[in-house]
């Protein structure tokens, strides 16, 4: 939309102002033998003239060249304000999935709750079992559904927050993965310099270049030309002028002056400005860049070997329970820290998801 707005206001950027028409009575009597008369006095006449301004040839140019840059404003604006809405997008997609995958990781150890609850009362009957386990066990299946419940706030949360990008179709069943790192940081870091939200400074300092242009054109001044024709009683005879007028820009110390001199300190203040934010965006750059590789090392390293110790621990206690070597509660304890782990790299792989969607929406495509 603003845009559009941009572009309607270029097409009149640089055009002359309208022309004036002027409608009156000149030297018209209101004393004297011949007052309230239009045609006694030689000089009563009636005029129509016509008026046109004329702005400096610098100033139309400064204006035209001020419209075209915000026409690029507006334009690399629309750029981050998609990428912006692509990364939220991106952002609010990761959190529903991974809400449902921990619901659905914890929707499991349940069904392995209600199996083991299944078993106790055989087991206790045999004897391999304590007739408190039963209640150990119970126990857990209310704090895992305490959990189960929140999740499921949790997913109602983040659909609400999918449908503000999507409407209806946040409902629908969530499908596939983010994607990769569509650039390497390395080449991220090169190519900085086209940051979508850099890309806005040179369409604004040329605007403030254009401006400080036509802040200087004040000091030329501008012309205006005037043709009227004067009709008179028919005895006196009809008459025509023409005149021209000129700006004199007198007072360039106190009028002109100050305002090329606020415009110079505009562009010094965008140039300062742009200069922090690519310093800003660099060190955020770099301290992405440290995360990820933290969140990779972290992710492989319960991949490949934590989430297997822990598996392996509550194996082992599964074991020396059914053989009557140990009791339900490590058994229960080695589960949960199962849980953990699996909940743990399902929240490391929704940072590095989250992490790699803001990386991925810093340069346009």
């Amino acid at each position: 939309m603003q845009v559009n707005v941009a572009e309607s206001v270029q097409k009149a950027a640089g055009s002359l102002p309208d022309p004036k028409l002027s409608l009156g009575i000149e030297n018209y009597p209101i004393s004297g033998m011949d007052r309230w008369s239009m045609t006694r006095e030689s000089m009563t006449m009636q005029r129509l003239a016509l008026m046109q301004e004329v702005p400096n040839r610098a100033k139309r140019d400064a204006q035209v060249a001020s419209a075209q840059a915000r026409v690029d404003r507006e334009r690399a604006a629309l750029v981050l304000q998609r990428l912006q809405i692509r990364q939220e997008l991106s952002l609010a997609w990761i959190a529903a999935q991974a809400v449902e995958q921990r619901e659905i990781l914890l929707t499991e150890l349940l069904a392995e709750n209600q199996r083991l609850q299944d078993s106790l009362p055989a087991r206790v009957a045999g004897g391999t079992a304590q007739a408190g386990d039963l209640l150990v066990a119970e126990q857990e299946a209310l704090t895992l559904t305490d959990r189960r419940d929140d999740l499921q706030r949790d997913r109602a949360k983040a659909r609400a927050a999918l449908r503000r990008w999507v409407g209806s179709r946040a409902d629908e069943a969530l499908q596939g993965d983010p994607g990769p790192l569509t650039r390497p940081v390395a080449q991220l870091r090169t190519e900085l310099a086209n940051h979508a939200e850099l890309e806005l400074y040179p369409a604004m300092q040329s605007m403030a270049r254009a401006e400080s242009r036509e802040a200087q054109s004040e000091t030329r001044g501008d012309w205006a030309w005037e043709i009227a024709y004067s009709r008179r009683d028919r005895r006196w005879g009809d008459m025509v002028s023409f005149q021209v007028t000129f700006d004199l820009p007198w007072q360039k110390d106190r009028r002109q002056v100050p305002m090329i001199e606020a415009k110079r300190h505009e562009l010094e203040r965008l140039d300062a400005e742009r200069e922090d934010v690519a310093r800003r965006h660099l060190q955020e750059l770099d301290d992405s860049a440290a995360e990820l590789q933290a969140l990779n090392s972290q992710i492989d390293r319960l991949q490949t070997a934590g989430l297997q110790l822990v598996r392996n621990r509550a194996a082992l206690a599964l074991s020396n329970y059914r053989s009557a070597k140990g009791d339900l509660s490590a058994v229960l304890s080695a589960r949960a820290q199962v849980l953990e782990t699996r909940m743990r790299l399902i929240d490391l792989g929704a940072q590095r998801d989250s992490l790699v969607a803001r990386l991925n929406s810093l340069i346009a495509d």
